[in-house]
């Protein structure tokens, strides 16, 4: 990353960051996608096995890497300040956490994973596979949240294009695999959907290797020494770090697991609806990335330029970035609308499942529209190590305003299934407001701070 001097060198170093984290974000949830697609043509009840697996393991996954994501605000900052030996410091002292989380996470799953399911009360064959999907799938925490602290260290310098190189060879090796574990191909077993968790649990460590070895050889990564010794835990780090990264954590978690929520609550309305409703969330998930890909991309610049004391240019940033993804987000509500056909016709061949799939895509066009003017807000605001207050914001759209509209709409306003995707509409809406407000309210000091 480097000072920008006008309009078209911000656009210019915006897209450099962007396009690399887009796709290295689409390459990660695509593991999902096509875990989710080829659970589909094992039959029905394996996509609604891999779906119930996928709610409950995303939440907790996904805000863990949150926690580690709080890396790279830190990291840009010391990097805009050229304080090159905390850099070192803090990527050192995240992987002993992170490697912490994944074995307490892993024990922990081991224990709840069968209580679960057994409270769910799911047919069985969809019970026996999100249990072992799941259980599975711990064996690669460890190395995938190691790697995820290896991966804020190389973004927060702003060389997103090596962790998209890492994660693209991932894709092709983690379908390969899903193939031959889900199928039974090449002398392997036939584990149906249970293979989808085999498949990814094994990429994570592939992954992991890949970024090790980035850092190990490659400029200007290993100038840092990172594996060079071994460094005592420093507990006071630990704190500082997990200060900025535990606001973020919970905030995802609101996030993901108000999803993983609304998908345990669509089991009472039967696999059909299970699989549509999970059908639709995969999709939306992968569309997501653009205005997550955004968003993070404005948590590396403004850190970057807070870092160097150039408010104004964060400011600039930021507003780009937001506008940008609103127009994503009302082009992507178009496309969902327009080609919801299509889009139904790649998850299943059954037209029950069909039609309520097609029925699911309205509303997750909606909801991304309203994703488009809340996701880089918030990346905005953590830029500038703003985060208890988008916390806050989170659980107020999600738990406080999203979830219980939906059960309302779904359970009492006749709107069914459908009415937990009104829910999170309403609820991410009223949160982009507040997001707003408080954005404005942090520009506005840091416009005194110019003077």
């Amino acid at each position: 990353m480097k000072q920008t001097y006008s309009y078209y060198q911000r656009v210019r170093e915006f897209i450099i960051i962007l396009l690399p984290i887009f796709i290295t974000q689409l390459a990660l949830v695509s593991t999902g996608f096509f875990d989710t697609i080829m659970a589909g043509h094992v039959s029905g009840q394996d996509l609604a096995g891999v779906a119930v697996g996928v709610n409950l393991f995303m939440p907790v996954f996904g805000s863990v890497l949150g926690v580690i994501a709080g890396l790279m605000p830190i990291i840009a900052q010391y990097y805009g300040a050229g304080r090159k030996t905390e850099i070192a410091i803090n990527v050192r002292q995240g992987m002993y956490w992170a490697l912490l989380a994944g074995l307490g996470l892993a024990a922990l799953g081991a224990l709840l994973v069968p209580l679960v399911m057994a409270m769910l009360q799911l047919e069985e064959r969809v019970q026996y596979v999100a249990c072992y999907y799941l259980l599975i799938m711990a064996a690669g925490l460890c190395p995938i949240f190691v790697a995820g602290v290896l991966r804020s260290f190389i973004d927060a310098l702003g060389y997103t294009r090596l962790t998209m190189l890492i994660t693209i060879l991932a894709v092709p090796i983690n379908i390969l695999l899903n193939y031959l574990f889900m199928f039974g191909r090449g002398g392997f077993p036939a584990l149906g959907g249970i293979g989808a968790g085999v498949g990814t649990a094994v990429t994570f460590y592939f992954v992991l290797a890949l970024n090790i070895l980035a850092v190990v050889c490659l400029r200007p990564f290993k100038e840092y020494k990172i594996f060079s010794g071994i460094a005592r835990p420093a507990w006071h780090i630990w704190r500082s770090q997990l200060a900025v990264g535990i606001p973020i954590g919970s905030a995802m978690f609101c996030e993901q697991s108000i999803f993983g929520a609304v998908g345990m609550f669509m089991t009472v309305y039967g696999t059909g609806v299970i699989a549509a409703h999970q059908a639709a969330m995969n999709f939306s998930t992968m569309v997501y990335m653009i205005p997550l890909s955004i968003s993070m991309t404005l948590t590396i610049l403004v850190g970057f330029e807070i870092g160097a004391k150039r408010f104004s240019d964060a400011q600039a940033y930021g507003s780009m970035g937001i506008f940008l993804s609103i127009c994503f987000g009302l082009g992507m509500a178009a496309v969902l609308i327009s080609f919801r056909s299509q889009i139904a016709a790649l998850y299943t061949a059954d037209p029950a499942v069909g039609a309520l799939l097609e029925q699911f895509l309205i509303f997750s066009a909606c909801l991304h529209a309203v994703d488009g003017v809340s996701a880089p807000m918030q990346g905005t605001l953590r830029g500038c190590k703003d985060v208890r207050v988008t916390l806050l914001l989170a659980i107020l759209s999600y738990w406080i305003i999203g979830l219980p509209t939906g059960y309302l709409f779904a359970n009492y306003l006749g709107s069914g299934p459908f009415g937990y995707w009104i829910g999170l509409v309403l609820g991410i809406g009223v949160g982009a407001l507040f997001l707003g407000i408080r954005l404005r309210r942090v520009q506005q000091r840091m416009q005194l701070m110019k003077l």
